[in-house]
């Protein structure tokens, strides 16, 4: 984007320096010296690079992480996350990619405005995305760069110090109460927001719900931290229906600036299956012939829709295309939106709250059946070829397997897995945290975690070289570099 806009400013100049009459009042601009990007303009970059290109959603995302929370599963061998394989460039694509890009970005628009002494909305939009940015990074990998990130051009920090954490989720929910309270009832960031165009009102929402969430990431490890912040963030105001939802509509191009991530690799990649594990759960639930279709022929047929086992080979299994694969009709395009959180997210917390007995308005029941109602109904919301699902079709669901408040954190967080296929950072992370669902893992003979699902991904090995003793001291404090080493609210 930066340099479509670039290009077009060129241009301009072209245009405008053959009007003689124009612009004299011009001539006395140091020409050598750079002009700021507004920052709005900058703020748009910075949300494409957190949506992702092919090569991160490709590795981290699917190869990684889908299948090793069994929502796809794959033969192929580079599939790496299917069978536990170690893949150092696969498995730190996120890291990759998002330092030099989404971590730098925002860190330069956060001093930008700094700069300009801007102290409202758009500052408040800013701390916003960078708490999203970096609860990526250290969801995945634990103890990351954080302070210190971003900083080599505006404050000479070539090698940041790898912060805890604990320090970083604490900071996280402080970033986000001063950010929302920041934000006004309007912005200036105008067509540069492409996750809700302006809308401060949902913005602020968003805040909430991200403190929701990192809240709940923390009921494991710290449940009266949790509690705290939980309360504290639907008392502030969430998100309220599926109007709200967090999520970047792509629109497939040009030359790949504003494709779905995801939706280049299904173009590239004809390997990821539904897994059976996900498949034989969605029976009965009108979202399977939405999210799924047989590879031979793309029969939606529910008898048609069977799951491949993860862990499987070419000699288990000669012939995949029988088994189903993400409906290439529907959720699989270039131009579908990339979604960060949900609504539906947002209510199954409340009901794992309520379940917990913590304070918010409404029963455990009432917001798992909110909850599952708006992940079904959101489908046509995201998906312009989805079948829209009625509200008889939620009711009948919800007569058929009734909530059960003897294990209700099972199913809530069982239909929290199903609300986030294709958001899997955050189905991997709820994954881990809840225990929801339980999966059977592999163990095939080349895995490296001993026949367990990865707790979480690896740190690049050029980090050790370039960044020693921070490396160090990270790997001292949280563990070995491996997969198996939990995370901090994973403990």
């Amino acid at each position: 984007m930066k340099k479509i806009l670039l290009s077009i400013f060129a241009l301009s100049l072209v245009f405008s320096s053959c009007e003689f009459d124009k612009g004299f009042e011009d001539m006395n601009v140091n020409p050598a010296k750079a002009s700021q990007i507004d920052v709005a303009n900058k703020f748009a970059s910075c949300v494409l690079q957190t949506s992702g290109g092919r090569y991160e959603n490709w590795r981290a995302s699917l190869i990684y992480q889908s299948v090793m929370i069994q929502h796809f599963s794959a033969i192929a061998g580079y599939w790496s996350g299917d069978k536990y394989y170690r893949n150092d460039g696969y498995a730190t694509s996120l890291w990759d990619r998002y330092y030099p890009s989404a971590v730098k970005e925002i860190e330069d628009i956060k001093a930008q405005l700094t700069a300009e002494g801007n102290s409202g909305s758009e500052m408040g939009m800013a701390r916003i995305l960078r708490v999203f940015i970096y609860s990526r990074l250290t969801d995945l990998h634990g103890d990351i760069p954080y302070s210190e990130a971003g900083q080599g051009y505006t404050n000479g920090i070539l090698k940041p110090k790898y912060d805890a954490q604990k320090d970083i989720y604490m900071d996280f929910l402080k970033e986000l109460e001063e950010a929302v309270a920041q934000i006004g009832a309007s912005t200036t960031m105008g067509a540069g927001d492409l996750i809700f165009q302006g809308n401060t009102t949902k913005w602020k929402a968003w805040g909430n719900s991200l403190m929701l969430r990192f809240a709940m990431r923390l009921s494991k490890v710290d449940a009266v931290t949790s509690k705290a912040w939980a309360e504290k963030a639907v008392s502030a105001g969430t998100m309220t229906s599926n109007d709200h939802i967090a999520m970047i509509a792509h629109t497939d191009g040009p030359q790949g600036i504003n494709k779905n991530g995801h939706g280049e690799v299904f173009d590239a990649d004809g390997n990821p299956r539904m897994s059976k594990t996900f498949v034989d759960w969605l029976k009965d639930d009108p979202r399977l012939p939405i999210l799924a279709a047989r590879r031979s022929d793309g029969s939606t047929a529910i008898a048609d829709l069977i799951g491949m086992p993860n862990g499987s080979t070419n000699v288990t299994v000669p012939d995949n295309s029988i088994y189903a694969e993400p409906n290439r009709k529907v959720i699989t395009g270039r131009d579908v939106p990339m979604v960060f959180q949900t609504y539906a997210e947002v209510r199954l917390m409340k009901a794992e709250m309520a379940q917990r007995g913590w304070t918010v308005a409404g029963d455990a029941k009432t917001h798992y059946e909110a909850g599952v109602k708006a992940a079904m109904q959101m489908l046509s919301m995201i998906y312009p070829n989805a079948s829209a699902i009625s509200d008889a079709e939620v009711t009948a669901y919800h007569a058929a397997k009734p909530y059960d408040a003897a294990k209700g954190l099972q199913m809530i967080g069982e239909q929290y897995w199903a609300a986030t296929l294709l958001n899997e950072y955050e189905a991997f992370s709820n994954w881990r945290r809840t225990g929801f669902p339980v999966l059977t893992p592999v163990n095939d003979p080349g895995n490296v975690t001993g026949g367990t699902i990865p707790r979480r991904l690896i740190y690049p090995t050029g980090e050790e070289a370039t960044n020693g003793t921070n490396f160090a001291e990270a790997i001292a404090r949280q563990g070995a570099n491996n997969f198996n080493t939990r995370v901090w609210w994973d403990k």
